[in-house]
């Protein structure tokens, strides 16, 4: 592929609908080279450094956690943007900040907030965590509550995964629901997808979990590309092998998403980044070979790895843990940090929920620890 094919679709920082609080421009970084600083110094961007992403650091030091992960996520994105012409800057930021709102303990962890939620009549969603944390929780400015940051970040921090439905939450209703978001926000959870495949292969086989010989057996992609490998490296460890592999499969799904979203996009007609919204259905997509290789992937990765009996007892133990802790600062709302004077006014259901989402695993075992032994 020469040139780039999607220059036209490119959205420009001078298009955007800017900051909730107006602030002067910049003199050398455009507003969304500001908004990946603002999120890289945030300290919900740290904190991520202590979430785990699928398994718990006890196994061994080389597993990704959620900062990791999101490192990753971002490398993926910028690539595909940087050969596609779109802009690399906003794919970057919204790769950053595409899983701040990540409570501790990954999916299990949402799983168990969203639960203790219900019962309020709430939901939990880490994605709209995110776009909390990013308006309101995070201070570290004088000027205004959260990060400011532009309206497309933001827009796409809830609408990279999904298209919202207007009425669904009268919060969201601010987003635009009924427009796609910039092509640099759709490419997020296909880029997310790519990383994680091919991460949770690799952690897996790191804990013991899986052979290549396994994921050959139902992902035909990676049947090939082993069997090159082989040939290609007859003397190389069977750890290196299965590392070569993995590097050829994310090349061949990254190859993929740019591809099919290159075929979407121009056969959608869409003359420029505007259009792109006024579209019925998204543009970022995999080839249909790709799409198939990446669902066999989760279809191994479900029943080999996330629901073995090796991490099946983590899962319960921290989502029992989770509720026990919600279940006690409800009781003694007391032993939470004196919240901010703007926070005062939020239901005691709601400031329990921020606090332990914020948590990092560490803080929350630290902290069960002291409370309930």
């Amino acid at each position: 592929m020469t040139g780039s094919p999607l220059s036209h679709l490119r959205f420009s920082s001078a298009q955007s609908r800017g900051r909730r609080y107006p602030e002067p421009e910049h003199s050398y970084r455009d507003p969304f080279q500001r908004d990946r600083d603002r999120i890289i110094h945030a300290r919900a961007f740290r904190r991520l450094e202590n979430k785990t992403q699928v398994f718990a650091p006890g196994l061994s030091d080389h597993f990704r956690n959620r900062l990791t992960h999101t490192i990753e996520v971002s490398q993926i994105a910028r690539t595909v943007a940087c050969v596609l012409g779109l802009n690399e800057d906003l794919t970057e930021a919204l790769a950053l900040v595409h899983d701040v709102g990540h409570p501790p303990f990954a999916h299990s962890g949402e799983e168990a907030l969203d639960l203790e939620m219900q019962r309020y009549g709430e939901r939990f969603n880490h994605n709209v965590q995110s776009l909390r944390l990013v308006d309101s929780l995070e201070r570290r400015y004088p000027r205004f509550p959260g990060l400011n940051l532009t309206f497309e970040v933001r827009e796409g921090i809830v609408k990279h995964s999904r298209d919202l439905t207007r009425g669904e939450s009268p919060a969201l209703d601010q987003y635009l629901p009924e427009l796609r978001p910039p092509v640099e926000a759709q490419l997020i959870d296909l880029a997310d997808e790519v990383a994680y495949n091919a991460a949770d292969l690799d952690d897996a086989y790191e804990a013991g979990l899986l052979s290549p010989e396994q994921i050959a057996a139902e992902v035909p992609l990676y049947a090939d590309i082993l069997e090159t490998v082989e040939t290609s490296f007859p003397g190389a460890t069977e750890r290196e092998r299965f590392q070569e592999s993995v590097r050829h499969l994310i090349d061949g799904l990254v190859s993929g998403l740019i591809d099919g979203t290159v075929a979407a996009s121009l056969g959608s007609g869409a003359a420029d980044a505007e259009a792109v919204r006024h579209l019925p259905a998204r543009v970022a997509h995999f080839t249909a070979s790709a799409a198939a290789t990446s669902r066999e992937l989760k279809r191994f990765l479900h029943g080999h790895v996330y629901s073995s009996e090796a991490l099946a007892e983590d899962r319960r133990q921290s989502m029992e843990r989770l509720a026990a802790m919600f279940a006690h600062l409800m009781a003694h709302p007391e032993l939470m940090p004196r919240a901010e004077e703007e926070e005062e006014t939020k239901p005691q259901h709601r400031a329990v929920c921020d606090y332990i989402a914020g948590m990092t695993d560490g803080y929350f075992q630290r902290t069960y620890t002291t409370l309930l032994g």
